[in-house]
């Protein structure tokens, strides 16, 4: 979701409207912040005091002349959220936003910086200009916390941060030169977007579409960040759309199921889901631009993650968990897995059954190859898939992922990169083409090609059933979770090499700083994970039900057309499955192809189910089970009725797990599937960025495999 402003697209970046020799400035900050001492550093005895309109608010303005610029000064009243509870909170904010301020100067207490950015995450929500008066900043320096203004400055878009110490009135002319800086726009402050997560931020998008034609009626207030306000429960706001807008009923009643959706997902108010973000990204930035000296106290939030994000423990903790994961995907999913091979089975046989024994029907083949065989063959692998992104979910929710990003983000600096492009990384475990949308919020281009390239190398969850597939049919239990984490890590390893590879030829270049959220501590609740695991079981059974259902059908065709002359047929009692595939279009191919991937182990049969896997990453599977399943007469029905029992076996017994092994690195590094490519041509807005990315991967994979495969075999582990 874009970040939300009332005063329209151009959020911070606007002159002054009110020329270059006149300033109105307006200061804000929590209450105990030193607000006053600065108000008074800053005017003198030039002072006035009345109240604002209609409130016994008092309302403090005063004058200085700096730098041949008249600042018409406004102290407003202390506070420490701009959510309209209490009469100051509602006066700070509508002037905030009706008063139109050139500079809103922030003041915060230094030594309490978690706490107090909380208000000035709420100003860089409305899009005010800024600038941040870092308070106390003798008291913090005391306390042990050594603050780099700069990365802090880059990570809240080039907010400047003036300390200050206004007992002493020290600093006072920086933060005068920093006011007249900005207020006359030779500063320029970045919008810089906070993510609330994706069902706050679908809920909010829905109400923003709902008062984008009430927009003249909210001015100066924006739709999205009135809708944010709706979502957050504010009365104030929602008492103006009642005033204001002419579809308030239907907006509101709206605003009232997209709260009670939220409840239920998070188990708590959305107000609370969005304030923890927001304390998320002042948490994550002070984690990168705050060091502490001396001892200091510590949140509960904090105490966990001076083990978690610890340096050195953090990243094996990290692969343990993923590797708990990845153990459970295999063990629990093991019985369901059985049951569903079975009861495609049985439905396999089912349908043969309604032809005569020893009758050749292609209707038959269709059904029972192409369609259970095929189709089948995939959905088998439901279990596992439910699983892992149940246990993803339960990882994102509990706030563990973030943390995770930012172990993480230690490494992505190394290869030149930002922590945040390893969310969009992240999101590529489930999918390719989310991953490279999420690729937007990236302000470099630079950064974003660089992330954009090399996110195949994340093993998606379609990739999972090929990885499943292999592994049960080539290792023993004991060794299918170590083998299954080891698959992942290389592939992250691989994209980190390959980054590293473009930052310094392609994309040469200092990386964006960026904000990592780091959310407090969550219970992840019941309906949450169930939603989540639930969004991406359906995704991938409707796939399976389309994409994988055409890609299948076309690939029995392929393998089963033209069939051998009749006259082999009656000398041979029944041709063999590979003499049979052989005949096909698809064999033929898959044939033509041998002399170049028998170097890595692969042979027809793997290379007509690589073919088919452009469609989608999960057809491989479907593939080898049609390929498998080929036969005559009754002999391939009862084949295809049993494919997805016996296909691991077949594996088995024509393959050696090394090539096992080389099969799963191709399907991980190889070329992209159909749809990633796609989006990657539209997102990068050239064919060329694409062609580099499937061609180069392509490369990339058959390189490795070739190493792998002939080093494995002179290693003497090329044999069953």
């Amino acid at each position: 979701m874009e970040a939300v402003s009332p005063r329209g697209s151009e959020g911070v970046e606007r002159s002054a409207p009110t020329g270059p020799r006149r300033l109105r400035v307006a200061l804000a900050g929590n209450p105990n912040a030193g607000k006053t001492t600065l108000f008074n550093n800053l005017t003198g005895g030039r002072q006035r005091v009345g109240n604002y309109p209609g409130v016994t608010v008092e309302r403090k303005e005063g004058v200085r002349v700096h730098g041949g610029i008249r600042l018409q000064v406004v102290d407003l009243p202390g506070t420490y959220s701009l959510t309209a509870y209490t009469e100051d909170e509602i006066v700070a904010r509508d002037f905030v936003i009706d008063a139109h301020p050139d500079v809103v100067v922030d003041i915060v207490d230094a030594s309490n910086l978690e706490r107090n950015l909380y208000l000035a995450v709420q100003l860089l929500e409305l899009g005010v200009p800024m600038v941040v008066a870092l308070n106390m900043s003798d008291v913090a320096a005391a306390r042990g916390y050594a603050i780099d203004l700069a990365k802090l400055s880059a990570l809240l878009g080039d907010v400047p941060l003036v300390p200050t110490v206004g007992h002493r009135r020290e600093g006072m002319g920086s933060l005068l030169d920093a006011i007249v800086a900005v207020g006359t726009g030779a500063h320029r402050v970045r919008r810089v977007p906070i993510a609330y997560g994706w069902e706050v931020e679908n809920e909010v998008e829905k109400l923003a579409a709902l008062l984008e034609p009430e927009a003249d009626a909210l001015a100066p207030r924006e739709p999205a960040w009135v809708a944010l306000k709706l979502v957050e429960g504010d009365s104030r706001v929602r008492d103006l759309v009642w005033a204001q807008c002419a579809g308030a009923k239907g907006i509101l009643e709206a605003a009232e199921a997209s709260v009670r959706h939220l409840e239920g997902v998070f188990g708590d108010s959305p107000e609370t889901v969005i304030a923890d973000r927001r304390y998320g990204f002042i948490s994550g930035a002070c984690q990168e631009a705050v060091r502490r000296t001396a001892e200091s106290r510590h949140e509960m939030s904090d105490r966990i993650d001076a083990l978690l994000t610890h340096p050195v423990l953090g990243l094996p903790i990290f692969l343990g968990l993923m590797y708990l994961v990845f153990w459970a995907t295999f063990r629990l999913g093991e019985w369901p897995m059985r049951w569903l091979e079975a009861g495609f089975g049985r439905l396999g046989a089912a349908v043969s059954g309604l032809w005569p024994a020893g009758s050749e029907s292609a209707l038959e083949s269709l059904l029972v190859d192409g369609v259970i065989g095929g189709v089948g063959g995939v959905i088998v692998f439901l279990p596992n898939i439910l699983i892992l992104f149940l246990a993803i979910a339960i990882l994102e929710d509990s706030g563990y992922m973030a943390r995770a990003a930012f172990i993480m983000d230690r490494w992505m600096h190394k290869i030149g990169l930002h922590g945040k492009s390893f969310i969009p990384m992240l999101i590529g475990f489930g999918c390719t083409v989310p991953a490279i949308l999420a690729t937007r919020v990236l302000e470099s281009r630079r950064d974003r090609l660089t992330t954009m390239l090399v996110l195949p190398l994340m093993s998606c969850g379609a990739r999972l059933p090929i990885y499943t597939l292999l592994i049960s049919a080539f290792f023993a239990e004991r060794l299918r979770a170590p083998v299954l984490w080891g698959i992942y890590v290389v592939g992250i390893a691989a994209a980190a090499g390959l980054v590293k590879l473009l930052r310094s030829t392609l994309f040469r270049g200092e990386a964006t700083p960026f904000v990592m959220e780091l959310p407090p501590y969550r219970m992840p609740t019941v309906r949450s994970a169930a939603i989540h695991m639930g969004v991406r079981g359906s995704l991938y059974l409707r796939k399976a039900g389309t994409l994988i259902l055409g890609a299948s059908v076309c690939m029995w065709a392929l393998t089963s057309y033209p069939k051998p002359p009749a006259g082999a047929l009656a000398a041979a009692e029944g041709v063999s499955r590979a003499s049979a595939l052989d005949y096909s279009v698809a064999g033929r191919v898959g044939q033509a192809l041998e002399p170049v991937t028998r170097p890595l182990g692969f042979d027809g049969r793997v290379n007509t189910a690589m073919l088919g896997a452009f469609a989608a990453k999960e057809v491989f599977v479907a593939d080898m089970g049609i390929v498998f399943s080929l036969g005559s007469g009754s002999a391939r029905a009862r084949h295809g009725a049993e494919a997805n029992l016996r296909l691991r076996e077949r594996l088995r017994e024509t393959y050696t797990p090394l090539q096992g092994v080389s099969i799963m690195l191709f399907c991980l590094l190889g070329f992209p599937c159909m749809a990633t490519v796609a989006v990657m041509w539209s997102e990068s807005g050239s064919a060329k960025w694409m062609l580099l990315q499937w061609g180069g991967l392509t490369v990339f994979a058959y390189t490795v495999c070739l190493l792998v495969y002939q080093v494995g075999r002179l290693a003497g582990l090329g044999t069953r």
